[in-house]
């Protein structure tokens, strides 16, 4: 990057894009690259400029493909795992909660919101607002080790570490609550119609 000059952040914006509509690619690495290349602030607002626009991407294409632009990423059984999310009275506050904690699957949610039949000023406010702590909490990281702290670092990479496990079980826990939810409505609805 710093051979690069002022392109170094036309060249990010490419990464992160990039790792946002591939999928299988982590995210927090190269956050934690551009707060060490960037700096914290600078790198975050570049990490969250990638994201929107790669989130909006993603959007337009699924709007346009359908669930098969989705499964070129994901199995069909990760997608049915958010079928909660398409009532329309819980979808967007609990996509804004998925997207908010840090260690949720959020390339699956960009994948899966168009399915949804949300608008996409609705998605753009999500994506845009919703990462922030997940992309701050990686740039810190790189940005302390950036600037040789490396205690400060080691901590903040910790603590990133430690809130991404707890957001990872608590996303799987309001998925697996949802689902059994839809499974016994299911359930009832045949009673009802048997």
């Amino acid at each position: 990057m710093d051979s690069a000059g002022a392109m170094s952040r036309v060249y990010f914006l490419g990464i992160q894009i990039l790792q946002v509509v591939v999928a299988i690619i982590p995210g927090e690495p190269i956050e934690m690259g551009a707060g060490y290349a960037f700096g914290a602030v600078e790198g975050t607002l570049l990490c969250l400029a990638g994201t929107i626009a790669g989130s909006m991407l993603i959007y337009f294409f699924v709007r346009r493909f359908g669930i098969k632009a989705v499964e070129i990423f994901f199995p069909i059984e990760k997608i049915e795992n958010l079928r909660f999310l398409n009532t329309e009275k819980k979808r967007d506050a609990l996509m804004f909660l998925l997207m908010f904690i840090p260690g949720t699957p959020k390339d699956l949610l960009a994948y899966f919101a168009p399915l949804t039949g949300m608008g996409p000023w609705t998605w753009l406010f999500i994506t845009s607002v919703a990462r922030i702590p997940s992309v701050v909490t990686s740039t810190i990281g790189g940005g302390a080790l950036g600037m040789k702290n490396y205690m400060f670092a080691a901590i903040a990479i910790a603590v990133t570490l430690l809130i991404s496990v707890a957001g990872l079980m608590i996303s799987r826990r309001i998925c697996a609550r949802h689902a059994q939810k839809d499974a016994e409505n299911s359930e009832r609805r045949d009673e009802h119609d048997g």
